[in-house]
């Protein structure tokens, strides 16, 4: 009597017997044939046929070894490396003991021996592997990414954790994070199919290179992978390679970049130290002269830095560490340049660390999202120094202070912007609002929508940094400012370049165009002050009259 084994589920599973013997086909037909739907092969090259056509369905192949054409051992290196069938459990069909080892090794599940003289035996084993495979890929639904096939990152924390317990503690790894440039550009003109094509290709890329090498990867978000490998000497290789096939399947140059954490801090969680390689990584973003790079002193030291700045900006404010400087703007239009207006610029005076330069906490700030509470701090400063000004001298001159992009996004706004001027007592023609003009380039329908509103209050909107390169000339018609800032790289060389001042005139023209002033900044020498004022330019700001300074200092131009 054979006895029956079932699954809970009430479905048939498929199963490919492959052997060139009729007898041994229609045998083991006859014992799984109550409980499987079965196909035959009498040999490897028939039987790869079936199971590329039948990948899907197939829940098992029962393989024999010693066949002509392709052999089992052959048909078991092809499947080892075809990412779609290498997880179709075999049992190996054999009476020899010596090719168990190899079997094994090219990723047999389990074995058969012949003669096929206890059934009970064969449909034990053929339940238990076809049991053990679902059960495994329920397994893998659930720690893998559905794209791409490699582990999500909850798993793939886990799975490094174990590798770092049991496995590695002589071994050197890597901690690896590869991003792909603009991949938001390459899903708006190719198509978001095309881009899901392009991760599990390197999905695929990153497969084949563990194969050699010890480690794990991972898909943690949209277009970053994580990879946790032995140590390597160098990444060019794998990095070129993908690159390469990238370019060939697109005609057109992906860029990858790669960070790397590879010192070995056993007192550093792993988390920690991907974070670390995306640092990295990031570091080279816009960098075309390197696609790598390492997580090295310098670095942390940064790092730290940055996050020292972080910690201790609310402290910061408190104490008001934080200074407002103020740099006049002179109209050039008279004889005599006149005082028109102030730019409000920061300045951070820490305690420990000493004067701390703009340049190193405010990009910080804007990546973060911090900087509204800087944005927010120099207007409350600059609206009550107008207010104090105007008590002091009966005039009331105007401040311009800096709106930055995430404030945009800040439904509150306008309301606070209004709640700052009323309280101070002043009008919102006080207030200058300066947004740069890569701000209109990233979302530029938003912006025109709050711009618009903020307008219509009476504040005065100026474009800062003009002719940086973002805006095309087709959308500046369109967009609402009161006022152009010309960048001051223009006027760094103007008096050496030719060129430089040739774009100031078009940029004149362009202003005329649009009937708004033009504030040129950056303003040292007299040579450049009269050749603003010959091409129509009508105020001025730099060092030609000041430097940034502070309130109690700049009382000085209202005499």
């Amino acid at each position: 009597m054979i006895t029956k084994f079932k699954k809970t589920e009430n479905r048939r599973r498929l199963v490919l017997i492959v052997d060139d013997e009729y007898v041994n086909r229609e045998l083991l037909g006859y014992i799984l044939n109550d409980d499987y739907d079965l196909l035959y092969a009498e040999n490897g090259k028939e039987a790869l046929k079936m199971i590329r056509e039948n990948s899907q369905a197939l829940s098992l192949v029962l393989l024999d070894l010693f066949m002509p054409e392709m052999n089992g051992f052959e048909l078991l290196e092809v499947l080892r490396e075809d990412e779609e069938l290498k997880g179709i459990p075999v049992i190996v069909l054999t009476s020899e003991k010596s090719a168990e080892v190899k079997s094994l090794k090219l990723g047999a599940a389990d074995f058969i021996k012949k003669p096929y003289d206890v059934p009970e035996v064969i449909l034990a084993r053929v339940f238990r592997i076809i049991e053990l495979s679902e059960d495994k890929l329920i397994i893998q639904e659930t720690e893998r990414d559905a794209l791409t096939g490699l582990y999500n990152k909850q798993f793939f924390y886990k799975y490094a954790q174990h590798i770092n317990r049991y496995h590695n503690k002589d071994k050197q790894m890597d901690y690896v994070v590869v991003n792909i440039d603009n991949f938001h550009l390459i899903n708006e003109i190719y198509g978001r199919q095309f881009g899901d094509e392009l991760l599990k290709f390197i999905a695929v890329s990153f497969r084949k290179f563990l194969i050699d090498v010890y480690g794990i990867a991972c898909r943690v978000e949209a277009d970053t992978f994580y990879m946790y490998c032995e140590h390597q000497e160098s990444y060019e290789g794998l990095l070129e390679q993908i690159i390469n096939v990238l370019t060939e399947i697109t005609k057109t140059r992906i860029r990858l970049r790669m960070g790397i954490y590879d010192r070995q801090d056993q007192e550093l969680e792993d988390e920690i130290k991907f974070d670390y390689a995306k640092l990295a990584c990031n570091r080279i973003k816009g960098n075309f002269a390197t696609s790598i790079a390492y997580y090295d002193m310098e670095l942390h030291k940064s790092q730290i830095y940055s996050q020292r700045l972080i910690n201790d900006i609310h402290e910061a404010i408190e104490q008001k560490q934080l200074m407002v400087f103020y740099q006049p703007k002179y109209g050039i239009t008279t004889d005599e340049p006149q005082l028109r207006s102030a730019e409000a610029l920061i300045r951070w005076r820490h305690p420990e660390l000493g004067m701390i330069s703009p340049g190193a906490f405010i990009p910080l700030f804007e990546e973060n999202g911090l900087i509204q509470l800087l944005d927010d701090y120099v207007w409350k400063e600059a609206a009550a120094q107008i207010r104090a000004w105007k008590d002091k001298f009966g005039v009331t001159l105007p401040v311009s202070v800096n709106v930055s992009r995430i404030d945009i996004y800040d439904p509150n706004l306008k309301d606070n912007l209004l709640q700052i001027v009323e309280k101070n007592g002043l009008t919102t023609k006080d207030l200058y609002l300066e947004v740069t003009e890569s701000a209109y380039a990233e979302d530029a329908g938003r912006l025109i929508e709050v711009v618009e509103e903020l307008r219509r209050c009476g504040f005065k909107i100026e474009m800062d940094d003009f002719g940086s390169g973002y805006s095309s000339l087709n959308m500046l018609s369109t967009l609402p400012i009161d006022v152009l800032k010309l960048d001051m790289k223009f006027v760094r060389n103007m008096l050496e370049d030719s060129k430089s001042y040739r774009l100031i005139e078009i940029i004149m023209d362009i202003a005329k165009y649009l009937a708004v002033p033009v504030v040129a900044e950056g303003v040292e020498v007299e040579e450049q002050l009269k050749l603003l004022k010959q091409v129509g330019c009508e105020i001025i700001q730099g060092y030609y009259f000041s430097k940034p300074v502070p309130p109690e200092e700049f009382e000085k131009f209202f005499e």
